[in-house]
C-alpha cells in the first residue's frame, strides 16, 4: 500500500534526480561532480574548484569547501555542526530521513553535543588501543582464509571475495554476531550502502525499510541473548549501557546500525581503492611485494590521495566568517574531502601516488573535530592487513578487465575488480 506520505517521497526522488540534471546541464559545479566522468576521477574538477573559488556557492544552496585550510577549520570549528539549530537534519539530507520511516532515531554520526558525546562515548571503548591488539589475530584470520578460498579460482573478484567479505566479518565478530545470521547481516550491510549512495528509486527505498525492520528485528532478539548470556563484543556492551539507563532502545539499534555501516563502508573501500592504486603504479606495488612493512604506509597514501570519502557537510549554527565570506547560521558547507588530500598548498607533489612518502600533514580521509571517525584505528588496522597478506601471498596479482565504479559522488569506492594470479598459485603463508 502507497501512503500520502509515500507518495510525496516519490514525488521528491523524482524532482531531486530531474532537478539535478538541470544543475549538471547548465553547468553548477557541484551537480557535475555527479557526472559519470567526474565519479571516474572527481580530482581534476576539484583542482578547477579550487584554483576558481577557494569557497564556491552551488546553485543548489550551500557552500563547497576545496582547500585543506578551509575544511579542516569547518570540521574542527565548534561553531559548526551536523544539525540546525532547531535540531533538524539540513533539507539536503532528509530524504533519507523519509525514506527509513519515522521510527528510525539519528545515529551519533548525526547528530551534535551532548548526545553526540554520550552515545559516542558508550561506543568507544570497543575501538581503544588495547582492544585493537586482539583483533589482529582475527583479522589476519580472516583475510588469509579468504585469500585460501580465492586463490583456487585464480581469476576473481577482489571487492565480492576479499574486500568485502573481510570487514564484515570482522564487524560481525565486534559485535556478537553469532555466523547463523552473518549471511542476513551482510545483505543488510549491502542495501544499506547501497542507500548510502542515493535515494534513487521508491524500490530502494522499500529494501531499505525491509532491511532495517528485518535488522532491527534481529538485533532486539540479539540483546535478549546477550542478556542471558553476555559476551565480551559490543552488543553486550551496549545492551548492558541500556540496562543501565544509559540510553534507549532505538539509539541502541542506530548505534549498532553505525557500526555496522561504518565498520563495513570505510574499510571495503580502501582495500579496494588501495589496490587499484597499487596495480595501476606497478612500481608502487613492486615496492610493497619487496617490503610488505609497507602496507600501513599505502593505505596512508591512498586515504590522501584517493579517499573512500570524498566530502562531509557541516551546519552553521552561527554566521561564520569564512574566506572572506560570511557563512549564515543553518547554511550548510561541503567539505570535499577528497580535494583536500591533493592540495599543493599543503602536500608535495600532490598528484604522485608514493607509498614512501612522508606526508607533511595528516590527510582529512576519517574528518577531524568531534566527529573524527571512531573507527579509524580499526580502518587502517583492516587495511594494513589486508594490503600485506596480498603482497605476501599474491605478488603477480594483475587487473584483469575493467574495474566498476560505485554511482556515487560522495562514496568512492567499487562494485567490481576483476583481477588474477597470472603465473600458478600465489604463496602460501600459514
Amino acid at each position: 500500500m502507497i501512503t500520502l506520505s509515500d507518495a510525496r517521497l516519490s514525488t521528491r526522488i523524482a524532482v531531486e534526480r530531474t532537478g539535478a540534471w538541470l544543475l549538471r546541464a547548465t553547468g553548477d559545479e557541484f551537480a557535475r561532480l555527479d557526472s559519470a566522468a567526474n565519479r571516474a576521477d572527481p580530482y581534476p574538477a576539484y583542482a578547477r574548484l579550487r584554483e576558481r573559488e577557494t569557497l564556491y556557492r552551488s546553485k543548489l544552496g550551500f557552500w563547497v569547501a576545496t582547500t585543506f585550510e578551509h575544511c579542516n577549520l569547518v570540521l574542527r570549528d565548534r561553531r559548526f555542526g551536523v544539525q540546525q539549530n532547531d535540531g533538524a537534519m539540513p533539507r539536503f539530507f532528509d530524504t533519507m530521513a523519509l525514506a527509513r520511516g519515522p521510527e528510525v532515531v539519528l545515529s551519533f554520526l548525526e547528530l551534535d553535543p551532548p548526545e553526540h558525546t554520550r552515545l559516542r562515548a558508550l561506543a568507544r571503548p570497543a575501538f581503544g588501543p588495547a582492544k585493537l591488539d586482539g583483533y589482529r589475530p582475527l583479522i589476519e584470520s580472516i583475510a588469509h582464509d579468504l585469500l585460501d578460498r580465492a586463490a583456487k579460482k585464480g581469476g576473481f573478484d577482489l571487492m565480492a571475495d576479499f574486500a568485502g567479505p573481510l570487514p564484515i566479518r570482522v564487524i560481525s565478530e565486534l559485535l556478537g554476531i553469532p555466523d547463523v545470521n552473518a549471511e542476513r547481516f551482510l545483505a543488510y550491510g549491502r542495501i544499506l550502502a547501497k542507500a548510502l549512495d542515493g535515494i534513487s528509486s521508491m524500490r530502494l527505498v522499500r529494501e531499505l525499510r525491509t532491511a532495517t525492520t528485518e535488522m532491527y528485528t534481529m538485533f532486539r532478539a540479539l540483546m535478549a541473548a546477550k542478556r542471558e548470556h553476555p559476551e565480551a563484543d559490543v552488543l553486550t556492551q551496549l545492551t548492558e549501557a541500556h540496562d543501565a539507563g544509559k540510553l534507549t532502545v532505538p539509539e541502541l539499534l542506530a548505534t549498532c546500525e553505525l557500526l555496522l555501516v561504518a565498520g563495513f563502508e570505510t574499510t571495503v573501500n580502501l582495500i579496494g581503492n588501495s589496490t587499484l592504486a597499487l596495480l595501476s603504479h606497478p612500481e608502487q606495488w613492486a615496492l610493497l611485494c619487496e617490503d610488505p612493512g609497507l602496507a600501513r604506509a599505502a593505505a596512508e597514501e591512498t586515504l590522501r590521495y584517493d579517499p573512500p570519502v570524498q566530502s562531509t557537510a557541516r551546519v552553521a549554527h552561527e554566521d561564520v566568517e569564512l574566506a572572506g565570506t560570511r557563512i549564515r547560521a543553518n547554511e550548510l558547507v561541503f567539505t570535499m574531502i577528497g580535494a583536500t588530500g591533493r592540495d599543493p598548498a599543503v602536500f608535495a607533489d600532490p598528484e604522485v601516488f608514493d607509498i614512501t612518502r612522508t606526508p607533511e600533514r595528516e590527510h582529512l580521509a576519517f574528518s577531524s573535530g568531534i566527529h573524527y571517525c571512531l573507527g579509524a584505528p580499526l580502518a587502517r588496522l583492516e587495511a594494513e592487513i589486508a594490503l600485506r597478506a596480498l603482497a605476501e601471498r599474491m605478488p603477480e596479482l594483475a587487473v584483469d578487465g575493467t574495474p566498476r565504479r560505485r554511482p556515487s559522488a560522495g562514496i568512492r569506492g567499487l562494485l567490481r575488480f576483476p583481477v588474477r594470479i597470472p603465473h600458478g598459485k600465489p604463496l602460501s603463508v600459514p
